[in-house]
């Protein structure tokens, strides 16, 4: 288990070689008020109550990597039971762009697009922005998503903040999101503004 000064430690060393809050709350899988509260809490401060999820064991390695996305294909085709005369789940993803949110959810994203052989796409988010009024944006080197039916991908939902950036994003874009997908799940959220989470684990803090 990471201890609290680790975290703390970690989050100084990243701001220190010039990440952003929004890319150290990514790199650590918490929330940015958590990462605030890391970066200047004073002695005796509460801390925020977050989960953190180190993964780096899987997401450092390829093959592990592959298998984790594996099993959110299987959750998603497996989340309905199988029609009448169906011995399985319902498998391919038809007219489909994936969404990755960088940075977490691009190697996610890649992997699902390139085992379905369906559009990429890639988010970057509003809390990665340095601009003096931050904005989410599509990356241009990858696929656009206007008129596309839509999976978004991400490691880990924090706060939810950053999926409801995107869904509005791509629906003010004339994409239509049609799920969201993350390994873990910190927040037990259903949907998002009408789109339905399918998480592989759901986390929670018990106090």
């Amino acid at each position: 288990m990471t201890s609290l000064n680790e975290l703390i430690a970690k989050a100084r060393l990243l701001i220190s070689e010039g990440h952003s809050p929004g890319q150290i709350a990514d790199e650590l899988s918490l929330s940015m008020e958590t990462v605030t509260w890391l970066l200047t809490q004073k002695k005796g401060d509460a801390a925020p109550k977050d989960v953190h999820i180190d993964w780096t064991v899987v997401s450092s390695n390829a093959l592990l990597l592959e298998d984790v996305t594996r099993l959110m294909l299987h959750r998603y085709h497996c989340a309905e039971p199988p029609k009448p005369g169906e011995k399985t789940c319902s498998s391919g993803l038809e007219n489909i762009a994936v969404v990755g949110i960088a940075i977490s959810g691009v190697p996610l994203a890649t992997l699902i697009a390139q085992a379905e052989r369906v559009k990429l796409a890639i988010y970057h988010p509003a809390k990665h922005s340095t601009a003096e009024k931050p904005t989410g944006s599509m990356s241009g080197n990858f696929s656009a998503i206007t008129g596309e039916r839509c999976i978004i991908v991400d490691d880990v939902i924090t706060s939810g903040r950053t999926m409801h950036e995107v869904v509005d994003y791509l629906r003010r874009h004339k994409a239509t999101p049609v799920a969201i997908w993350v390994l873990f799940d910190k927040r037990g959220i259903k949907e998002v503004d009408g789109v339905p989470v399918y998480p592989v684990f759901r986390v929670s803090r018990i106090d």
